[in-house]
């Protein structure tokens, strides 16, 4: 009997099908569902349609975690709407369904899901999950961060959270990249 398992991708709702970030993400959702995974996303319009419309492109399976908060429904491309009532209970739920995250190019709700995705790694407040981030956009938080996490010790705490080894989050180059990451990393378990 397989197992679902499920990858959350987060991303902007802003592009449009011509823009080259939905034509990325759509190419995400296709990836990760040839390797077998549903695709979980924010279920709005954007990187949240791509990936979805990806993934159906190949028979994949998708759920959209929406909420009451923005008074909009799922987009077509979702087989599975998960409604929840705000917008932290999406947050939750869409971190919650995940086996595995994957952030493409976004704002700040993107900033938001993948900081506090990373702090609950961080901090093990969730069992591991892998997480990959698509392309060079967030590389430079991720790099500020861990400079951070890796500088000077001001305070007497001797607890060294696990981000400082640098190994949390995945930098794909690509989209392929990005699929086989966590392909490799949720077959190990």
């Amino acid at each position: 009997m397989n197992e679902e398992r499920i990858i959350t991708v987060f991303g902007s709702s802003r592009p449009a099908e011509t823009h080259p970030d939905y034509r990325e993400a759509r190419q995400v959702g296709r990836l990760l569902a040839e390797h077998g995974f549903a695709v979980c996303s924010g279920g709005y319009g954007g990187v949240m349609e791509a990936v979805s419309r990806g993934a159906k492109e190949v028979s994949g399976k998708t759920y959209g975690v929406t909420a009451e908060f923005f008074s909009r429904h799922a987009n077509p491309f979702i087989d599975v709407e998960v409604r929840v009532k705000t917008w932290e209970e999406r947050l939750f739920e869409l971190i919650r369904l995940a086996d595995g995250f994957v952030a493409c190019k976004g704002g700040t709700g993107t900033l938001v899901e993948l900081a506090v995705v990373w702090e609950m790694l961080n901090k093990s407040v969730i069992a591991p999950k892998p997480v990959a981030i698509v392309g060079n956009f967030w590389q430079p938080i991720l790099d500020r961060v861990r400079e951070v996490e890796l500088g000077p010790r001001e305070s007497s705490e001797s607890r060294v959270w696990k981000e400082a080894s640098g190994n949390l989050i995945h930098s794909a180059t690509t989209p392929e990249d990005a699929a086989n990451f966590l392909a490799a990393q949720l077959k190990k378990h």
